[in-house]
Order: structure tokens, then C-alpha cells, then sequence
């Protein structure tokens, strides 16, 4: 991870008319049909509700979705996350088939959806198809509730094929393995020996406990540390969560050059754990955020509460601070921006929000308070404008298509739980 600067000069800037001026900011980790759902989970339903029991809650409405369904969402959320100041979003897709698993009549229509609902709120995209074989290290077969996730490794690169012939300025396609748990090793190698070398690749890794005891239990070695021993991880690799990481793969995976993607509100919501943030950067490791499943649309929040996970588990304040920069606003804020080009495989510097200079959280700020005030003052909107490929998509804090694409969305919704 390079070092930020000493002055947040490579991060601000003001336009003529005295706003301030920050780059867009890229999200790395997207569900997106889980924001229609965001907020029915939160009744406990176990004693020990965790991952596994919201997991449940989850395939019950991946269900009702459908292409209809997933563009109106898709459009919805990401509109959300332009007005919030998200310029490029990672989308991790894997309810690709039909509910009962059939494939649709054009077997890419559920990518087709969010490719749509990109261009149309004008968000720039990495799309991640995501490879789905197994129920889990035992290579189990998938259960019913899964079988629209499945492909077979034939079925799944001409799935990408298809796509990449869609790929324009603001769209690039890559590639997702779900998790070690679902695809099985000797078709990780087959995938990734026909994929282009710059194509961008994430995987689900370590996220919880159970997984990693898995692992441990059928394949002798801990995620982190089976990837690393059997692949070569690169700067084309984002692990998504790395959650729990010994200190040994913690400066292993910092030094492989890989992004790894934090999604602090989801995995607060999930009840997760905490990324190990200082030793990770004391290590040179590249990150950025993502907001998963959606439970808040902020890059914000989530640099906030990355931030004040460590400073809950640690007792200490100012965690995330480096030799060139005091300020833990300005190094969250250059950590996140310096991993988009690697992550989404796009050129994102074009991409740019404006800050409201009126907003009361930057009253009286000055170019070396703005960012902190910005990311630790609340979440009351600050946005004004939002640029994505030389297209104004965000003014007066609104997206240019909001009321319509509101519309849609409730109607959509209501009808997804009408039953």
C-alpha cells in the first residue's frame, strides 16, 4: 500500500465555484438484489443467530427474484450509491438461473439486469459472474435452494464469453469463485487458465469460523493459507473479508500484492468479526471497502466503522494513521481509492464528487479538516454532485432519475413481499 501523502492535496481539490472536490469512490463488494431485503433479518430467529441463520433468511427471498425484479433493485441501490458519492461498483453475481434452476431462455438475463441497471443510473461496473458447484468442502452437492447459483466450469466460461462481448467504456467484466467451499480446486485451475491475464478475480475468503474450521478440518490448512499455498496470489486476486487471519497470513497476503475487501457494516450486521486493520497496513497491505449486503449504502460508514471497530477492540483512538499522514480520515479515504484501478480492472480516475459547501457538517472547513469532518461528522448527506465518465449522473444531491427509478422500485418490492 503506498503512502499517503503528507498534505490531502492528491485528494482534494475545490472547483471554481469553492466546492470541494474528492475522487470518486469505488465499492468493492456488491449482492445487489440483498437491499431490497435489508432490514428483515434483524428479528432473532436461533439463540445463536449468526451468518448461517441470516443465510437462510436470504435464500428464501433470492427466490422471488427475477430479471424484472433484480434491474428494478439493481437500479434502485445503485442509484443510492452515486448519491452517497460510489462511483464504480464490483457486483458479485451469482443468482444467475431461474428459481427452480432452470436456465433462462438467454442463460446471461440476470446479468443482463444489473449490466442494465448500470448503465441506466450511469454507475461505472465490474461485473463478477460467480463460478457455484458445491455445498461445501466435502464437495456435497448443492441443495435445492442453491441450484440457481450452479454452473458446471463448460457452462460458466461461456457464460463469460457472452458478456465480455459487452464490455464498453464504463463496463468490464471479470471473475468471481464464490468461495473455497464451492468450487472445488482442479475447476479453479480451469477457469483460471482460460481467463484473459488482466481480468480482474475475487473470491469470498475466511469470512467466519466455521468456514475457516472447515478448511482446517478437509484440507488441512486455514483459507487464507490453502489459497496462498496452492495459487499464485497476485495483484489480480481481491479477497473478499479475510476476516479471521493469523499473523503470519496477515503479512503473507499484505505482501502478495492482492486486494483485500472490507465490508465493516455487513460484516458488523452478520456479526462477523474485525479485519485485522493495523497489523494489515503495518504490513503494506492494499484494501478497500464494499458494502455487501447493503445495509447501509454509505462509503462514508463504512470508513467510518472500519475505523472505530479498531478503536473498539483496541481502546485507542486515530487507528488507521501512517508515517506520511496523521490524519485517519485522509489515510482511510487514499487506502480505499489507491486499490479501485487494481480491484475493478478500470481506469477510475475520471470520476469525481463535489462536496455541498453549505452542508452543516463542513462549515468553516478548511483543506486539512475537510475529509475528516466529511467521513467522521454523521451521516447527514454531503454530496452535491456526482461525475462518472465525464456524465454528471448526481446534482443537488439527487440522481438525475431518482423519482422514477423510486417508483419502479417500490412497486417491484411490494410485490416481492406481498406473500
Amino acid at each position: 500500500m503506498s503512502t499517503p501523502p503528507a498534505s490531502p492535496s492528491a485528494l482534494l481539490s475545490q472547483t471554481p465555484q469553492g466546492r470541494w472536490r474528492v475522487p470518486g469512490i469505488a465499492n468493492l463488494h456488491s449482492h445487489a438484489f440483498q437491499r431490497a431485503m435489508a432490514g428483515l433479518a434483524e428479528r432473532q430467529t436461533h439463540p445463536e443467530d449468526s451468518f448461517w441463520t441470516w443465510r437462510e433468511t436470504m435464500y428464501r427471498f433470492a427466490a422471488r427474484m427475477d430479471p424484472d425484479s433484480t434491474y428494478a433493485v439493481a437500479a434502485q441501490l445503485y442509484a443510492e450509491m452515486l448519491e452517497a458519492g460510489y462511483t464504480t461498483v464490483c457486483e458479485f453475481h451469482y443468482l444467475h438461473h431461474a428459481p427452480d434452476g432452470k436456465p433462462y431462455a438467454d442463460p446471461a438475463a440476470m446479468s443482463r439486469a444489473l449490466i442494465a441497471a448500470a448503465r441506466d443510473t450511469g454507475i461505472r461496473m465490474t461485473l463478477l459472474p460467480v463460478l457455484y458447484m458445491t455445498g461445501g468442502f466435502d464437495g456435497r452437492a448443492l441443495s435445492v435452494r442453491q441450484q440457481r447459483f450452479g454452473h458446471d466450469v463448460e457452462g460458466f466460461l461461456r457464460l463469460l464469453q457472452t458478456l465480455r462481448a459487452e464490455e464498453s467504456g464504463l463496463l468490464r467484466i471479470g471473475c468471481a469463485f464464490h468461495s473455497l467451499r464451492a468450487v472445488p480446486e482442479a475447476a479453479m485451475r480451469e477457469v483460471l487458465a482460460a481467463l484473459p491475464a488482466d481480468a480482474p478475480l475475487h473470491i469470498h475468503i475466511a469470512e467466519q469460523i466455521g468456514e475457516v474450521q472447515d478448511c482446517l478440518s478437509l484440507r488441512g490448512a486455514r483459507p487464507v493459507e490453502w489459497l496462498q499455498q496452492n495459487f499464485e496470489v497476485d495483484s489480480r486476486w481481491t479477497l473478499v473479508h479475510a476476516t479471521h487471519l493469523t499473523p503470519v497470513e496477515t503479512k503473507q497476503l499484505a505482501a502478495s500484492g492482492a486486494i483485500v475487501a472490507i465490508c465493516p457494516t455487513t460484516e458488523a450486521n452478520l456479526g462477523d468479526g474485525l479485519f485485522p486493520l493495523r497489523a494489515y497496513l503495518d504490513a503494506g497491505g492494499a484494501w478497500g471497502i464494499g458494502s455487501d449486503s447493503h445495509i447501509s449504502v454509505s462509503p462514508v460508514e463504512e470508513l467510518r466503522w472500519l475505523e472505530y471497530g479498531q478503536r473498539l477492540v483496541t481502546r485507542h483512538r486515530n487507528i488507521a494513521v501512517s508515517a506520511g499522514s496523521s490524519s485517519a480520515g485522509e489515510t482511510l479515504l487514499h487506502g480505499a481509492l489507491a486499490s479501485a484501478p487494481q480491484a475493478t480492472g478500470q481506469d477510475t480516475t475520471p470520476d469525481f464528487v463535489v462536496l455541498e459547501t453549505d452542508a452543516p457538517v463542513l462549515a468553516g472547513a478548511h483543506a486539512d479538516d475537510v475529509i475528516d469532518r466529511w467521513i467522521f461528522s454523521g451521516n447527514r448527506p454531503a454530496v452535491h454532485e456526482v461525475h462518472v465518465g465525464g456524465q454528471r449522473v448526481v446534482t443537488d444531491g439527487r440522481h438525475l432519475e431518482r423519482d422514477a427509478i423510486a417508483r419502479r422500485y417500490r412497486q417491484i418490492v411490494a410485490g416481492l413481499l406481498a406473500d
